[in-house]
C-alpha cells in the first residue's frame, strides 16, 4: 500500500489535474459532452466480456470475506446491467443541456439587465462503496453538467470500477476532452478517502457519498467540503384504512423486495387498525412466500402467524435485506407521526384511494420523496427521468431528491449595462 507521503502526492496530483479539465470542459457545448458520453457507451459494450472478468474477480473475493446476499447483489454485473450501464449514459446524452440555461432574469429600473446562468460546480468527489455501475452514473451525470469528478469506489468493486473508468477515459478521448475530467483513485487505502476529505478543499467543491451509514457519516464528520448526501434510507410504506388491499399488498411486496439492497428499499409497513385484520394476513403472506422475515408489534403478531416480535430498535433500522419491520397505528396522524420519529427523509409512499388522506401525507411528511400509491422503489433518477443518479439526497441544502445532472449545477449572475454607475 502507498504510504502516508505518496497518498498525498498521488491525491494533490489528482486534484490538480481535476481542477485544470474543469476549467476546459466548462467551456465545451452540449454536444461534445454528449459525445463523451455516446462514446463512452460504445466502450463499454465493447468491453463487456473485460468487465465481467474484472467483476468475477470482485464477487470472488467478496465471497471469501462473506459478504452477504444483498450486498453481492449489489455487486454483481452481468450482460444485462452493464447494457443498463451504456443504455443510461445514452439516456442522459438525450437530455437537456443543464449548463446555460437562464434561471431567471429581470431589469431593473436604471436599466441593467440581470440574468441568472446555470454553470458547473467545479470539481466533485465521488466516494462509493460495491456498487460498481456508479463508476458509469456519476461520470455520465457530471460530464453531462460540466464537471469533472475524483471517483473512489470500494474495495470491493476495484477491479470492475477499474474496467469501466479505462472506457470512460477511452470516450472522452475520442470526443476531444481532457481524459483527467474523469479520475479514480488508484489504491484502495482508506488514507486516501481522508486525505480527499479533509486536504484537498483547493481541489474538491463539493463531495457526495453513496453507501452505508457508516461511509456517509464517515464523509459527513470529515469533510471540509460541502457535502451532498442522506445517512440512510429509512422508507416507510403506509397503508391507509381507504387502501385497496390488493394494490397494498402488491405494493408493500415490491417496495421490500424488488431489491432489498437499495437505499429505496421499504423498512417499515405501516397499516391502519380500522382495515389491520383484513389486510395484515394478506400482506405478511405474500412477503413471507418471497422469503422476507417478518417483524411486527403485538397487533401484527396477533394477526398472523410466524411474525418475529418487533424491537424498538427495529423502527430505525435499514435492513438492506430481506426484513421488514410492520406496526399497525390508530389513524394517518398516528402513521405521520411515526415516520417523523424513526424517517431518515428519504421516501415515503402512502397507499389510499382517499384524495384527502394523500393530501395530508405530502403535507406532513417533511421527506425528499413522498408517493400515493406506487413503491417506493421508484425513488431513482432514472425512473423520475434524470436518465441516472447518483444519489438521493436527504439535506435541505442546495440538492434534494434524486441528484441529477441538473442538481450537479450552480448559478452565476451576468449583469448587462449600458454605462451605469452607482450614485
Amino acid at each position: 500500500m502507498p504510504t502516508e507521503t505518496s497518498i498525498a502526492e498521488i491525491m494533490d496530483d489528482i486534484g490538480r489535474a481535476a481542477r485544470r479539465a474543469a476549467a476546459k470542459l466548462a467551456t465545451t457545448g452540449g454536444e461534445q459532452r454528449n459525445a463523451v458520453l455516446k462514446a463512452s457507451a460504445a466502450a463499454i459494450r465493447s468491453a463487456s466480456a473485460d468487465i465481467r472478468r474484472s467483476n468475477a474477480l470482485d464477487m470472488e473475493a467478496a465471497k471469501s470475506r462473506g459478504l452477504n446476499a444483498a450486498m453481492l447483489d449489489r455487486l454483481m454485473l452481468d450482460t444485462e446491467r452493464i447494457e443498463a450501464m451504456a443504455s443510461g449514459m445514452e439516456a442522459i446524452a438525450a437530455l437537456h443541456d443543464p449548463l446555460g440555461r437562464i434561471l431567471e432574469e429581470r431589469e431593473r429600473p436604471n436599466g441593467l439587465r440581470i440574468q441568472r446562468v446555470s454553470v458547473p460546480l467545479g470539481v466533485i468527489g465521488i466516494i462509493y462503496e460495491s456498487r460498481p455501475n456508479v463508476t458509469a452514473d456519476a461520470a455520465a451525470l457530471c460530464i453531462k453538467s460540466g464537471n469533472a469528478v475524483i471517483l473512489r469506489g470500494g474495495s470491493e468493486s476495484f477491479q470492475s470500477s477499474q474496467a469501466i473508468h479505462a472506457c470512460l477515459r477511452e470516450g472522452l478521448t475520442a470526443a476531444g476532452i481532457d481524459a483527467d475530467a474523469v479520475q479514480m483513485v488508484p489504491t484502495t487505502d482508506r488514507a486516501a478517502v481522508g486525505y480527499l476529505l479533509s486536504s484537498m478543499g483547493d481541489s474538491v467543491d463539493v463531495v457526495v457519498p453513496r453507501g452505508g451509514k457508516n461511509l456517509i457519516k464517515r464523509v459527513q464528520d470529515e469533510a471540509r467540503v460541502p457535502v451532498i448526501g442522506h445517512l440512510e434510507g429509512i422508507c416507510h410504506v403506509y397503508v391507509n384504512k381507504d387502501a385497496d388491499a390488493d394494490m397494498a399488498r402488491d405494493i408493500v411486496l415490491n417496495a421490500k423486495m424488488r431489491r432489498t439492497g437499495i437505499c429505496g428499499a421499504a423498512e417499515t409497513v405501516l397499516v391502519d387498525r380500522e382495515v389491520a385484520e383484513r389486510i395484515v394476513p394478506d400482506i405478511v403472506a405474500a412477503l413471507q412466500g418471497a422469503g422476507c422475515e417478518v417483524r411486527g408489534d403485538k397487533t401484527v403478531s396477533s394477526l398472523a402467524a410466524d411474525v418475529k416480535k418487533a424491537t424498538e430498535a427495529d423502527w430505525s433500522t435499514e435492513y438492506l435485506d430481506a426484513i421488514v419491520s410492520m406496526r399497525v397505528v390508530d389513524n394517518i396522524d398516528q402513521a405521520i407521526a411515526h415516520i417523523r420519529e424513526y424517517g431518515s427523509g428519504h421516501t415515503e409512499s402512502i397507499v389510499t384511494d382517499s384524495a384527502d388522506a394523500a393530501e395530508q401525507f405530502f403535507r406532513d411528511v417533511d421527506s425528499a420523496i413522498v408517493l400515493q400509491n406506487a413503491s417506493t422503489q421508484f425513488a431513482d433518477g432514472g425512473e423520475f427521468g434524470m436518465g441516472a443518479e447518483i444519489g438521493i439526497a436527504t439535506g435541505r441544502i442546495h440538492a434534494r431528491g434524486p441528484v441529477g445532472a441538473d442538481q450537479l449545477t450552480s448559478y452565476k449572475y451576468v449583469v448587462r449595462g449600458t454605462g451605469q454607475v452607482r450614485p
